[in-house]
């Protein structure tokens, strides 16, 4: 596996979420533009970005102070969990709740009460987990 969030994982990523018809039509259906850093909880600023519009990835670049409008942080090791097992609402909740998963820019409570956000956002990790 390319080394998590870098030039090389992100590229990879942004086929991979490209490919998935099911989550870029969920996405483009409630006109989804974002701009998504992946990276460590220790870390000053997050490893990657991907650039979504309409629930496309139009670019994966490394973080060169973009604006964000989410910004996803967690140990390495609990990333590598959840590309291998997925995760699911009650592990995405856990997560927050136990401070496994930080939202460093974004509204975590905002989008887990929208389903049109909650079930693409949960699908994004299997589309991580194909990643190789």
């Amino acid at each position: 596996m390319k080394n998590l969030f870098s030039p090389e994982w992100m590229q990879a990523y942004q086929a991979q979420w490209n490919q998935d018809q099911e989550l870029k039509e969920a996405l483009a259906q409630i006109h989804f533009d974002s701009n998504i850093g992946y990276g460590f909880k220790n870390d000053a600023h997050p490893r990657g970005v991907i650039i979504v519009q309409n629930g496309e990835v139009i670019a994966a670049e490394p973080y060169h102070n973009q604006p964000l409008n989410w910004d996803l942080r967690a140990d390495e090791k609990d990333w590598q969990q959840w590309l291998k097992r997925g995760i699911k609402m009650m592990g995405l909740s856990t997560a927050y709740v136990q401070g496994k998963m930080k939202f460093a820019v974004g509204d975590y409570t905002a989008m887990i009460k929208d389903p049109r956000m909650v079930k693409p956002f949960l699908k994004t990790f299997a589309v991580m987990g194909q990643v190789s």
